[in-house]
Parts: structure tokens; C-alpha cells; sequence
């Protein structure tokens, strides 16, 4: 192990060591938070009986800025980093601060269009900027951290046999922008424009994730912005469930580009990533509830499959005779091609 290389390990497996080390080397110092790790989020009970709920997140340009994002959309997507995992916990983000890291060539025109855009998601998600540190490097680094408050916590591990598996949104959209940025395919332009602005305005579903936390209708749940069937995949497996898909939920944009290009919609829609919507199990009693609670803040909760006994992905086959496996596979850094 010594002599692996990062690449070797990847990102995950990383965080599995440093938390390895923390138990053996330094147990006192580990928080016993409500929302243990593996989760996207770490949570402090207040005496009020709410949550202090706490996210760092990390954009580095060369491995998260596609091809063509300007700087104030950089700026932007550091704070949806951090928003849509605390929306997937239930938790209202209240503030955001910032490490950032600077080239020394980095010109000070796209720091202020960076900064800019830092600041217009404060505005839209409604958070105070706390400001942060800056330093040198090698690559444009903006490593974010937010805090927010929850009255209701959802881990990534409640998910129990007979809840409902459940999106709040399609998929296949940012999946089919990146086939356009990186493979040179091609789209007629209405239908381009919104493909890539899926990947360069990306939305965390803060209100929605909140709200369906307070039902309580909420078993489970995570971002999906590493991909859905990574996603499907680490809910299933915090849980000690299996997870059945009746159906794959493709946008009809990402149908159309399947189409054009002759390739699977349901790929695009299960191994993107970059989609921030919410991946969550219901309570199969309050799903009507839940249903409409979205529904009256503008948003939508679309069930896409069952929680059974077992463990792995599968996606019922037309009529549901058969199961077929879905593959584990995702964003993962330091494994990236």
C-alpha cells in the first residue's frame, strides 16, 4: 500500500484510508456525527433540536470546468457543489466561504467574473458570502464551504424493502453535452443549447430537497452529480438493499440525441454525472404526499423503481420478466480517463 500511487486508489478509496487512519491513530477526534461517512455532508446537533449541517467541496478547472464554461459559471458551480449535497440532507444552506487557489498568469478580468459568479449563486440560493483565503497554485482551485440548517436529517443509509426509489428529475442531459464538448458530436442548435446549458448552469434542487426532508416521507437520499447509477449504487449499498428500476428516467432531449447518434439513451441517462437532481427512497404511504408537496413549490418527484431484500442495481426488462444489471460505474477523481 505504501508504494501506491493516488491514481491506484482513487478518490474513494482514499477517504476509506484517511477515515481508517483517523480510527486508529486519532479516534477522540472524530465527530460521531448524524450523518456518518460515508455521507456527503457532516451534521452537529444544537440545542434547539435543529442541525448544524456542514459541506466542503472542492472545483478544480482542469478537471471540472468543461470545455467552453465561463469564469462567472466556474464561480457559480462552486456553490452548487456544496448546495445540492446539504439539499440532499435536508438541510437549508445559509452560508458560503471559499479557499481559492490562483495562477500566477490568471488574468484579473476572469477573477472577477469568477468571483462574480460566486456571489450570484449567493444571491440566488439566498446565502450570506462569508469571503475566505487565497493562495497560489498551479490550477484554478475554488474549494467551497457552505453551512446550513435541518430540522429533519436524511442519511444515504435508511432505505428499508418496500420503499419507493424516486428521482427529482430526468437525466441524460449533461451526459449528451459532454458527447458534444468532448467527442465533437453534433446536435441541431435548439436542441444544443439546452444540452450544454445543462452542464454550464447546473441547479441544486435546494427547496425541493428540503421540503421532501420535512415530510418525512424521505427514507434515503443523495446528490447525483457523480452519475445516477454510481448514485443508485452507493444508496443500495449504505442501505444493504437491492434496488430495482422500472424504468430508466432519459429526458426527451437526451432521446433525441440517442437518436440522432445512434447510441443508448439509458447510458447516457445512468453513466453521466453532473446532474444535480436528488436520488431518494420513499415511504410508499406518503409518496402521494410527497408528490404533492413538490408539486406546490414547482418541482416534481418522479418514482422510478422499488426497494426489495438483496443487494446490487437492476433495471426491470419490458414487462418485467427479467432483471438486467446495472454496472457501477461514475465520476470518480484521479481515475478519470
Amino acid at each position: 500500500m505504501a508504494r501506491s500511487r493516488a491514481r491506484d486508489i482513487g478518490e474513494r478509496g482514499i477517504i476509506d484510508l484517511i477515515w481508517t487512519l483517523v480510527d486508529r491513530k486519532s479516534p477522540r477526534a472524530r465527530l460521531e456525527s448524524p450523518l456518518p461517512h460515508p455521507d456527503d455532508a457532516s451534521a452537529i446537533p444544537l440545542q434547539d433540536g435543529r442541525y448544524l449541517v456542514l459541506k466542503t467541496d472542492m472545483f478544480v478547472r482542469r478537471t471540472d470546468a468543461p470545455k467552453g464554461m465561463h469564469h462567472s459559471q466556474m464561480g457559480r458551480k462552486s456553490v452548487v457543489m456544496c448546495a445540492s449535497d446539504l439539499a440532499a440532507k435536508g438541510a437549508m444552506p445559509h452560508a458560503f466561504m471559499h479557499s481559492m487557489g490562483i495562477p500566477p498568469g490568471y488574468r484579473s478580468g476572469s477573477l472577477m467574473g469568477l468571483v462574480d459568479g460566486i456571489l450570484s449563486a449567493c444571491e440566488e440560493y439566498d446565502l450570506k458570502f462569508l469571503g475566505g483565503d487565497l493562495g497560489e497554485s498551479r490550477d484554478l482551485v475554488v474549494a467551497g464551504f457552505m453551512v446550513g440548517f435541518a430540522n429533519r436529517l436524511v442519511k444515504r443509509s435508511g432505505a428499508s424493502p418496500g420503499d419507493l426509489l424516486a428521482v427529482t428529475g430526468l437525466f441524460g442531459d449533461t451526459a449528451s453535452a459532454l458527447e458534444i464538448l468532448l467527442n465533437g458530436k453534433c446536435a441541431p442548435s435548439k436542441l444544443r443549447r439546452r444540452l450544454l446549458r445543462s452542464i454550464y448552469h447546473p441547479e441544486a434542487r435546494v427547496k425541493l430537497g428540503v421540503a421532501l426532508a420535512e415530510t418525512g416521507a424521505v427514507t434515503s437520499s443523495m446528490d447525483s452529480s457523480d452519475g445516477l447509477a454510481f448514485t443508485l449504487h452507493e444508496l443500495a449499498k449504505s442501505s444493504g438493499v437491492r434496488l430495482v428500476l422500472s424504468k430508466v428516467p432519459v429526458s426527451r432531449a437526451a432521446e433525441e440525441f440517442a437518436s440522432i447518434h445512434k447510441i443508448s439513451a439509458d447510458g447516457l441517462a445512468l453513466y453521466g454525472g453532473e446532474e444535480y437532481e436528488i436520488v431518494l427512497t420513499v415511504r410508499p404511504e406518503m409518496l402521494e404526499e410527497a408528490q404533492r408537496v413538490a408539486a406546490g413549490i414547482g418541482g416534481r418527484l418522479i418514482q422510478i423503481g422499488n426497494v426489495v431484500e438483496g443487494q446490487g442495481v437492476f433495471v426491470s426488462d419490458t414487462g418485467g420478466r427479467s432483471e438486467l444489471p446495472v454496472g457501477a460505474r461514475g465520476w470518480e477523481h484521479l481515475r478519470y480517463p
